[in-house]
């Protein structure tokens, strides 16, 4: 492994605290009888303390400093004073352990007492501190200059996702959205506990994949010498359940779909299916208006959200439109009746992607997905889908070739989708066979046929309706989030590039211990004056170092600066 200077200079600090007796990395129990969040509310004058987190600032004044803590509940200003730390003659706790060997990044745990500085800020007068963690790698540290702009943040989206826990350390508003996303899913669970529902755990390893028109990732089973999926959806397994007698059921399922990444995908996602018997989805969608407007309550205190440019109500009633309605408004084509030739040859007309491996059903849904979808804002209802769009779907008790079906629609992406369940295992048995037709014809996405669950079917399902909500996308709603990758804290990355190895000459080496003796950026001028390099030689080195992303240069007030990486 090839270290940095950062990294070599810290890895000798911690050889240092060794040989002075000092774990950088102790076992014991560190008690903490205070936040930096509880500090500020209840204050008081000498209150005694005892506070751990990590050092976030400092600004070293001879024998005083004045530093940042930061906790899991937020920051709070400390002052270390070298006389109150080392009352007595021996001043190497303060003199070299805090001022030479901690660094930004470091974990500490901090006893001491509350007092107001003359500017009125909050602070903690530090009597006693322990190393509780030397992080061996230096945290990025942004500069805001005299008008405001903030220099070298830690924004770049690739490295925030692949480093997570650098983003929530630096970026600590990152947090909010996490916080908000268990709000709901605890919000949800109340509203379906206190509904009388269920909450259960069904396989992730399926010998089957159902439940949804999806490509599933495949693994084998080496005990059993069989091919396993990992689940796409779990509907199925929840639905045997209603045939084993549960009124409702509900899960939070880890589902995985093999197929493309963007901004409203992840091939790993969290969705909520919850089964009702004896209901049917007219009574789902008037139950899924009151629970999402519930949740957004309980997430933002407030049945209105903000996504991009428009405010989205999630107060109940919301409007319903049927899906021949909304293709004949935006399109002028009535869906109504018409072969798979015909609406074949209209997606092509109107300039939609088509080939010959598409069914009816998908050739709808691409109609819709193109035309229609993005202009529903506000939360909608689309309801009463084609059949050769849901496969697990009652036939409408009075439209011929539709289905009793809903999605939810919010700026132009579904979020939510719900059936009344098919439940008659003969009509059941005909759509899978119609599946897999597709699936011969080159659909990779067509449903397999599920026998087991056609004989669960034939013992006897209750009329039934089910609803699906994606949390990740309804999250992204609620915290004005356009991209999938900020509401999970560790989405799917491509593989990280391996980082070039270079050998350092002299002469790099000589501009790198100029800027290790400092925290803050040098002016370029000066580095390159205490170099004693010649022109030729710095542009040569400087270059390295800045191509090699080991030194950066700002450009500050006409001033260039140079720093470490």
């Amino acid at each position: 492994m090839q270290l940095s200077e950062q990294e070599i200079i810290r890895r000798e600090k911690l050889n240092k605290l060794t040989e002075m007796g000092i774990n950088a990395f102790p076992a014991d129990e560190y008690i903490i009888t205070d936040t930096t969040e509880s500090i500020k509310q209840d204050f008081s004058e000498s209150k005694q303390v005892k506070i751990a987190g990590r050092l976030m600032s400092r600004r070293i004044q001879g024998k005083a400093s004045f530093a940042e803590l930061q906790d899991s509940k937020g920051k709070i200003q400390v002052y270390f004073n070298r006389d109150e730390i080392c009352p007595g003659e021996d001043k190497e706790l303060y003199n070299e352990v805090y001022k030479h060997l901690l660094d930004i990044g470091d974990i500490i745990g901090i006893e001491g007492e509350l007092f107001t500085t003359q500017v009125g800020e909050k602070t903690v007068l530090v009597k006693n501190f322990t190393l509780l963690t030397k992080a061996l790698r230096p945290l990025p540290q942004a500069k805001t200059d005299e008008n405001g702009v903030v220099h070298d943040g830690f924004t770049d989206p690739e490295l925030r996702y692949r480093q997570r826990y650098v983003d929530l350390t630096v970026n600590p508003q990152v947090k909010e959205i996490f916080v908000k996303r268990t709000k709901l899913f605890n919000a949800m669970r109340t509203f379906f506990n206190d509904a009388g529902y269920f909450e259960v755990e069904t396989p992730i390893l399926q010998s089957i994949p159902g439940g949804a028109a999806a490509k599933p990732f495949i693994t084998h089973h080496n005990a059993l010498d069989i091919p396993l999926y990992l689940r796409i959806a779990n509907e199925l397994y929840l639905k045997r359940l209603i045939v084993g007698g549960f009124d409702g059921v509900y899960e939070f399922s880890k589902n995985f779909r093999n197929e493309g990444m963007d901004r409203t995908h992840n091939p790993e996602f969290t969705a909520m299916e919850i089964y009702v018997a004896y209901k049917d989805y007219n009574w789902m969608m008037d139950f899924t208006e009151k629970l999402l407007e519930f949740c957004a309550i309980q997430v933002n205190g407030t049945t209105k959200a903000t996504f991009g440019e428009h405010e989205v109500d999630f107060k109940a009633p919301y409007p319903r439109v049927s899906m021949t309605e909304a293709i004949l408004k935006f399109t002028g084509f009535d869906i109504t009746g018409k072969t798979e030739q015909e609406l074949y040859d209209f997606a092509k007309s109107i300039g939609i992607e088509v080939n010959e491996t598409m069914g009816k059903g998908k050739l709808i849904d691409e109609i819709f997905g193109e035309k229609c979808e993005g202009n529903f804002i506000q939360p909608t209802f689309i309801t009463d889908y084609p059949i050769e769009m849901s496969p697990l779907t009652k036939k409408h008790r009075s439209k011929e070739g539709l289905t009793e079906r809903f999605e939810l629609m919010v700026c132009g992406k579904e979020i939510a989708n719900a059936y009344s369940e098919l439940n008659d295992p003969i009509d059941q048995r005909e759509r899978f066979e119609a599946q897999m037709a597709l699936s011969e014809r080159g659909d990779d996405e067509a449903m397999f046929i599920d026998q087991d669950f056609l004989r669960a079917l034939e013992y006897g399902m209750p009329p039934t309706s089910g609803l699906g909500i994606g949390m990740d996308r309804l999250i992204m709603f609620l915290t004005n989030n356009a991209s999938i990758q900020e509401v999970l804290f560790f989405p799917q990355m491509r593989p990280e590039k391996a980082t070039p190895q270079i050998e350092l000459g002299e002469d790099e080496k000589v501009i790198l211990e100029i800027l290790n003796t400092q925290e803050e950026p040098m002016a370029l001028a000066e580095v390159k004056e205490k170099s004693q390099l010649s022109g030729k030689k710095w542009d040569k080195a400087s270059k390295t170092l800045t191509k090699n992303n080991i030194v950066k240069v700002d450009k500050i007030d006409d001033v260039l600066l140079m720093k470490l990486v």
